[in-house]
């Protein structure tokens, strides 16, 4: 019989992994001190994602859908640079400054979410960078 704490001195004996920074080239600049993305092991944590014109710098204008689908063009721009596609997200969170936005952005979602959907939370939110309506980060697995 094992001894109680044997999987902890196991598990916290492993290496840990390695952080990598990911900064795509195609992806607009960060508006602040942070990465695009950081892959520890085989998970890549994208930061939240407003709608920005990568070629302009500026927030595009236009509705809920128009932001939402510039935003995840911009995921899509990430994911790309890592090889993966939106069937590798495992997870989800979608900050909107209006929840009552959500039928059209879900719409807009849906573009790029066909089919396995990733666990998704969706929370509203006082203000957003830049002066945006929607916010979207993501987790993908490799």
């Amino acid at each position: 019989m094992k001894k109680a704490g044997t999987f902890a001195r196991v598990f916290y004996d492993l290496p840990m992994p390695s952080k990598l920074i990911i900064n795509p080239a195609k992806s607009p600049a960060a508006v602040g001190p942070y990465s695009h993305a950081v892959r520890v092991g085989d998970l890549l944590f994208c930061a939240g994602q407003i709608p920005i014109d990568p070629s302009s710098g500026k927030l595009v204008s236009g509705d809920i859908k128009a932001q939402t689908e510039r935003a995840l063009q911009n995921v899509k721009a990430i994911l790309d640079d890592q090889g993966l596609t939106f069937a590798n997200v495992v997870k989800t969170t979608v900050y909107m400054t209006n929840l009552a936005d959500f039928p059209a952005m879900n719409e807009a979602y849906a573009k790029y979410f066909t089919s396995d959907f990733p666990a998704r939370s969706t929370v509203q939110v006082a203000a957003l960078p830049k002066g945006a309506n929607v916010e979207i980060e993501v987790i993908a697995h490799f």
